[in-house]
C-alpha cells in the first residue's frame, strides 16, 4: 500500500527524511482492527518525529500520522482516537503512545487500531472535516471543557491565532459562549481569528484591554511572559504545547502573589471525542480546513507546516 513514512530524522532539514512509497499491509494483533483511510490530517507531531523528537531511532521506518477518519472493517465510518493507553483516562497512562510513535500511523490506504480507539463518525461531518478532530480539536476540546474550569461568559486569551489547536479554540470557545481574545504576529491571520469568532484580536505581546480569566498556551517561551501578566489575579493558564521553546521564566513572584494556576493538559480521552463530535454535529461549527491535499502530495503539506504558512488544518485523502 501507498504511505508517508519517517525513514531518518534530522533536526536542522527534517523533510530529508519524508519517504512517500509502498509500505507493507498493517497487521491487526488481538482486540485490533484495521480502517481503510479516508482523510488524515498534518500535525506539528510530526514535523517534530521527522526533527528526531520523542520517537526511538530503532522504530524506523515508521509510518507518521495520528488523525484519521475512514471505514473499519464492518463498513462503519469511524474517527479514530489516536491515543494508545489503559484505564479511563488513557492520557494519563504512563506508558501511552500515540499513533506513529511506537505503532505505525495514518497517512496510508490503511491503519491497524485498537478497536475501543474507534469513534462514530457523524453523517454530517465529511471525512475530511472528521480527520480534524483526534488531535488539534481534541486538544482544544479538554482545554477549555476539562481544564480551564470557566463558566460561559468568561474571557479567554488564545496565543498564536493560526495554528490548529488556536483555530479549534478560538471556534470551539465562541460556540460554547466564551468571549474570545487572540493573538498574532500575522494581520491576516489576526483578521481570519476575527472571522472566525475572536472578539477582538491583539498583536502578540499587546498590552490587553483587562485582564483575562484563563490564557489558553500552546507557543511556550515567545509568549508566556505574556500569558503570565494577562491574567486576572487567580485566573489560570493552559498549556498544551511550546512551539518556541520548553523553558521560559517561570516569574514565580507572579505567580504565587496572584495566586496563578498553570494546569497541563495533553490531547484527551476517546469518551471526550465521542463528545466533541456530537458537539461539532449539534452546534453546525466544524474545522477550519488550510488545505486538502492527496497523500501524493504530502511533502508539499509538510513544508507549507514548516514555513509556518497555514490557517487551521492540513489534509489528506486518498
Amino acid at each position: 500500500m501507498f504511505a508517508v513514512t519517517a525513514t531518518q530524522t534530522d533536526p536542522d532539514n527534517p523533510l530529508a527524511g519524508l519517504t512517500l512509497g509502498e509500505h507493507p499491509e498493517p497487521k491487526a494483533p488481538d482486540g485490533w482492527t484495521t480502517v481503510t483511510v479516508r482523510a488524515a490530517a498534518l500535525n506539528h507531531h510530526d514535523l517534530w518525529t521527522l526533527k528526531g523528537v520523542g520517537i526511538r531511532q530503532d522504530r524506523l521506518p515508521i509510518v507518521l500520522g495520528c488523525d484519521a477518519a475512514g471505514v473499519d472493517e464492518d463498513g462503519n465510518e469511524v474517527i479514530v482516537h489516536s491515543v494508545i493507553g489503559t484505564g479511563p483516562d488513557e492520557t494519563l497512562d504512563p506508558k501511552r503512545s500515540l499513533l506513529s510513535e511506537l505503532h505505525d500511523g495514518t497517512f496510508a490506504e490503511r491503519v491497524a487500531v485498537p478497536r475501543r480507539n474507534l469513534v462514530p463518525k457523524p453523517a454530517a461531518l465529511s471525512f475530511e472535516q472528521a480527520a480534524c478532530l483526534p488531535t488539534a480539536w481534541l486538544t482544544a476540546y479538554r482545554m477549555l471543557f476539562d481544564k480551564a474550569g470557566l463558566q460561559p461568559g468568561s474571557t479567554v486569551l488564545v496565543q498564536g491565532a493560526g495554528g490548529g489547536v488556536a483555530t479549534a479554540l478560538i471556534a470551539l470557545g465562541r460556540a460554547a459562549g466564551y468571549r474570545i481574545w487572540a493573538t498574532s504576529r500575522s494581520a491576516d491571520k489576526r483578521e481570519r481569528a476575527l472571522e472566525l469568532g475572536a472578539d477582538q484580536v491583539f498583536e502578540s505581546g499587546a498590552r490587553l484591554p483587562e485582564r483575562v480569566d484563563a490564557v489558553m498556551e500552546t507557543v511556550g517561551q515567545a509568549t508566556w511572559d505574556h500569558s503570565l501578566k494577562s491574567l486576572r489575579p487567580g485566573g489560570r493558564i493552559v498549556v498544551s504545547g511550546a512551539t518556541s521553546g520548553a523553558v521560559p521564566p517561570a516569574d514565580l513572584n507572579r505567580v504565587f502573589f496572584l495566586q496563578l494556576s498553570v494546569v497541563g493538559s495533553t490531547m484527551g480521552t476517546r469518551d471526550q471525542l465521542q463528545r466533541l463530535a456530537v458537539f461539532l454535529e449539534q452546534t453546525g461549527l466544524r474545522p477550519v480546513i488550510d488545505r486538502t491535499l492527496p497523500l501524493t502530495e504530502a511533502r508539499d503539506g509538510f513544508a507549507a507546516m514548516a514555513e509556518g504558512e497555514i490557517f487551521g488544518k492540513i489534509v489528506f485523502t486518498g
